[in-house]
């Protein structure tokens, strides 16, 4: 290999670990903080209500935002919005670090969750601009797929070493460092960024940003004070009414903040299913497995941890050194289907899960295949919402996976704890158990039904080629 090519390799490399790094605070802050919210209580003595805001306000934010940024990430450049989103992340993790009172820090992950937002989809972006379509760029999306995985998990024991060993402040305080390595690396690792002559839709970024902040905002009521809560009901009704008017608006505006063109790729509308009911799946799993490990098997809360880390290690394996390859064989279509079986699969045999279970015999082997499925499917979901849409629409096409994620992630989750709640049979550790098999069924379900829809959502090339414009794209694939 030449001096020229190997510098080359060390600039993908670099570029590679940015991006990736980037995702690893913005999905590791997620879980990150679960393991020190008892600790942050006690600091603050406040009841359980105020506290769920301290994850609620990040979820809620992160999800508002997404569309506006990835439009935005397209319109004032991917690095540029990058690189703001990573500087308001980090410092809004120090301000959650110094923090004097909960309403601080409630605020500091609001901001957090804002801040990764504007990176999220300008990353997705990033990875098509930096990367050729191919197979270098089916092994940066394997990678980004398996540190998103690994992260996720992680961030729970992670969390719970920092805190226990530490203080919770010190779970910021890591963010804090973390954050400004990447923030340096920015410069030197991603290419400048291009302005393009296109005015940002503001009608269309506040009905949208509004209306998800308040799907979001009214499903996290209804897991708390369930589907008759007044404050819920609102929220819902108001956020239906402004997504409707946004929906409507699209339509119509000269230059739209999500031209509607974009769904007319079957790839694009199968990465948004895969990633709705993918991740209603994982994170469910996510939900429930530390409810029946600690509250039925007596784990302690680290050991829960390490109990569903399989999971990462499995995603890792499968999206690092063997979806890459599949996807140059076989294209996106089987691997999603496929995921999705596998994911289906591997939640279903949570529903055999007994009062007095075995580790190794009830729960590690739905993790591994979980893990499996979601190795497959992630990666070949990622690339199939950025397939057939032209580059000078990649953020808006990453936010709109992205934002799939995250309806999973709330939306989703809400309806498996309302049916676990209807499928419980007593408030005994028996009765529970059978509300978490209903949910487990629900959850495979869901996979099953996406993988059928994917299955029969038309033809479509398995090695689909870049596209100049979605709608020769929709003309191809539909």
């Amino acid at each position: 290999m030449d001096t020229e090519s190997e510098t080359s390799q060390v600039r993908l490399g670099l570029a590679l670990g940015v991006i990736a790094g980037a995702l690893a605070l913005d999905v590791g802050s997620l879980n990150v903080i679960n393991a020190a919210l008892p600790a942050i209580g006690g600091r603050f003595e406040v009841d359980t209500g105020t506290l769920q805001w301290v994850m609620t306000s990040y979820s809620v934010t992160f999800a508002g935002f997404l569309l506006s940024s990835g439009r935005m990430a397209d319109v004032f450049g991917r690095r540029l919005l990058f690189a703001l989103g990573i500087g308001l992340f980090t410092a809004a993790a120090l301000a959650g670090a110094l923090a004097p009172n909960v309403a601080v820090l409630i605020v500091a992950r609001a901001v957090q969750g804002i801040g990764a937002a504007l990176s999220g989809p300008a990353a997705l972006a990033l990875i098509s601009e930096v990367f050729s379509e191919g197979p270098q760029r089916n092994h940066a999306f394997g990678v980004y797929a398996a540190v998103g995985s690994v992260s996720a998990s992680s961030g729970l024991v992670v969390g719970g070493v920092l805190t226990q060993l530490l203080g919770w402040r010190s779970v910021f305080a890591v963010s804090v460092a973390f954050g400004l390595l990447v923030l340096l690396a920015v410069r030197p690792a991603l290419p400048a960024s291009v302005r393009r002559s296109h005015s940002l839709d503001w009608w269309g970024a506040c009905t949208v940003t509004i209306g998800l902040i308040l799907v979001v905002f009214g499903m996290s009521r209804v897991g708390e004070a369930g589907w008759t809560n007044p404050v819920a009901l609102t929220s819902l009704t108001v956020a239906g009414l402004l997504l409707v008017m946004f929906m409507m608006w699209e339509r119509r505006a000269k230059e739209p903040l999500m031209p509607l063109t974009i769904f007319r790729a079957v790839s694009v509308r199968a990465g948004a299913v895969t990633a709705v009911v993918s991740y209603t799946t994982v994170v469910g799993l996510m939900f429930f497995a530390p409810l029946y490990l600690q509250n039925i098997l007596s784990y302690s809360p680290l050991q829960s941890a390490f109990a569903v880390l399989p999971l990462s290690c499995a995603v890792f394996v499968v999206a690092n050194y063997f979806t890459d390859r599949l996807l140059i064989r076989y294209g996106q279509r089987p691997l999603l289907i496929g995921g999705l079986i596998l994911v289906a699969a591997g939640i279903a045999l949570w529903m055999w899960t007994p009062l007095a279970g075995n580790y190794w015999v009830h729960v590690l082997p739905g993790v591994i295949v979980v893990g499996l499925g979601m190795g497959l499917a992630f990666p070949a979901m990622t690339a199939a919402g950025l397939t057939g849409v032209p580059q000078r629409q990649h953020g808006v096409a990453g936010a709109i996976n992205v934002v799939g994620q995250q309806i999973g992630a709330s939306v989703g989750v809400v309806v498996l704890v309302v049916i676990a709640a209807a499928g419980a049979t007593s408030a005994t550790a028996a009765g529970k158990l059978a509300g978490y098999h209903l949910a487990y069924l629900a959850a495979a379900v869901f996979c099953v039904l996406g993988a059928l829809i994917i299955g029969i959502g038309g033809g479509w090339n398995s090695h689909p080629e870049t596209s100049d414009s979605v709608e020769s794209a929709g003309g191809r694939m539909n």
